[in-house]
């Protein structure tokens, strides 16, 4: 490598090391794929004030995968929610939704309660 004096990003950026990715800028690690788990999709108002959720029970895995599991259901029926402790718990009634996205993506879901 010459020995120059870096004047900008862009020469910054063009330095090559021989232990990282050929293009480090536009690396981007392979997504964790969620293997098929047995869920329960469940109907709630209790401890809520009255308000109806649907909770996601039974995922067994990594806490970041279920974390974008949620993310990805919140964004399938279009709002919001939350996990805790191991369940994923969407505000408003979308169980049927919910279930048919979630066998879409290979899981198997079983309905429970009402």
């Amino acid at each position: 490598m010459e020995n120059k004096k870096l004047n900008s990003f862009e020469a910054l950026r063009k330095i090559q090391f021989d232990n990282l990715a050929p293009d480090p800028v536009n690396y981007q690690e392979p997504e964790k794929k969620p293997e098929k788990q047995y869920l329960e999709a469940h109907f709630s108002n209790k401890a809520r004030a009255g308000k109806t959720v649907t909770l996601i029970k039974g995922f067994k895995g990594d806490g970041a995968l279920l974390k974008a599991l949620a993310k990805e259901l919140k964004k399938h029926v279009g709002t919001g929610g939350t996990v805790k402790n191991g369940e994923i718990i969407i505000q408003g009634n979308y169980r049927d939704a919910l279930m048919e996205k979630l066998r879409a993506m290979g899981h198997e879901v079983k309905r429970v309660g009402g």
